[in-house]
């Protein structure tokens, strides 16, 4: 049942618009050589965009004189501004906010080729299909508007979890990009370590100092560890290394709460959250020795720049969205869900993350910084 009724209109709409669409659309028409403008979808959060970087990447490499542009999300794009394998950026609102003029702004620029890597649906195929672009490819393509795709053949289902980097490559792969590299793509810029650097001086942090990173938020209540257990956590990893400072991230809507468990923690903890603007969220990451976390967006930009992670998880399957290079400097606790049904994003209490205890959690983090002689 549809509870939206736009959505049955485009529905329809898009139905219509592909019985009278005339134009040779399947994969098998496709000619590499021809393919001059690009458009890529990974308009979601900052987790699944970073997710799609390496398949841009491939895209890029390619595809090296073709003109790329990304459509990313408004609210998170900024931290993708200069990445080096895209041209420009048209931003997503959210739902249908902004549907038409978005979908101009995609004509003008007469796009051969739309890859949609990871995007909000029911919006972003027929975005796609409408942006004009003669061939649009995704992966799973078993979804409702499967027949706008050219990859509509039946995809043969793999018997383990495939890791969101490779579902990505997967897609580029359709198209003739053929890359092993699984590494996401953020680049820091000079400027934002420099802010960085002065934020963590008139926080207090020396330059001798050992930075853990905690991320005590989460998209979803059922992926978020408990506040009592970092506090817990931050207390006893401050006690055992002297030269610990722990920086607790998050969203500025997050800021209080991060306090919170600042205060509780003690003078040896710092609140990031609400006081640096998302594009230095890298450059802060990238000074911390582990970053503790849920399964979140901040994970994978502390993997993006090379920061080891201590990775918590329940709800979610780490081999589906966790650590998947560099897997010698990463470490992930994966519990299991407790509740049938689980209800995931409409969780209200993440019981089954009660079975992360800060005493494995802590002797981790030891393995990771050394222990204490």
């Amino acid at each position: 049942m549809r509870l939206n009724p736009i959505d049955g209109i485009l529905y329809l709409s898009m139905k219509m618009a592909k019985a009278f669409d005339s134009r040779r659309t399947d994969l098998k028409c496709f000619a590499p050589d021809k393919v001059k403008n690009i458009l890529v979808v990974s308009s979601t959060a900052i987790g699944d965009t970073l997710l799609s970087t390496p398949a841009i990447k491939a895209v890029r490499e390619r595809y090296h004189d073709a003109k790329i542009v990304a459509h990313f999300n408004k609210s998170n794009m900024e931290m993708f501004e200069n990445n080096p394998h895209i041209d420009g950026i048209i931003p997503y609102y959210g739902g249908y906010k902004r549907f038409f003029k978005t979908i101009r702004e995609f004509r003008k620029h007469k796009f051969d080729l739309a890859l949609i890597f990871h995007g909000n649906e029911p919006q972003a195929t027929p975005m796609a299909y409408l942006s004009g672009a003669n061939f649009i490819v995704k992966l799973p393509n078993t979804g409702e508007y499967n027949f706008l795709l050219s990859n509509q053949g039946a995809v043969i289902e793999s018997n383990g979890p495939v890791h969101g980097i490779e579902q990505r490559l997967n897609i580029a792969a359709l198209v003739g990009c053929d890359s092993k590299d699984k590494s996401m793509v953020l680049p820091i810029k000079n400027e934002d370590e420099e802010v960085v650097s002065d934020f963590l001086k008139n926080q207090g942090v020396g330059d001798d100092d050992i930075l853990i990173g905690f991320q005590v938020g989460a998209s979803t209540v059922s992926r978020m560890w408990f506040a009592d257990r970092f506090m817990e956590l931050g207390k006893r990893l401050i006690s055992a290394y002297p030269d610990i400072k722990i920086v607790i991230t998050g969203s500025p809507s997050e800021k209080e709460y991060c306090g919170k468990i600042a205060t509780w923690i003690g003078s040896g903890a710092v609140v990031s959250a609400g006081k640096l603007p998302l594009r230095q969220l890298p450059a802060l990451v990238k000074q911390f020795k582990i970053l503790i976390t849920g399964d979140t967006g901040i994970m994978h930009v502390a993997i993006a720049v090379g920061t080891s992670v201590m990775a918590l998880y329940a709800v979610a399957d780490w081999k589906r969205t966790g650590p998947y290079y560099d897997l010698e400097k990463h470490r992930v606790i994966q519990k299991w869900k407790t509740c049938d049904p689980c209800v995931s994003k409409k969780c209200e209490y993440q019981k089954c993350m009660e079975n992360i205890s800060v005493d494995e959690v802590f002797e981790v983090v030891r393995d990771i910084i050394g222990v204490v002689a």
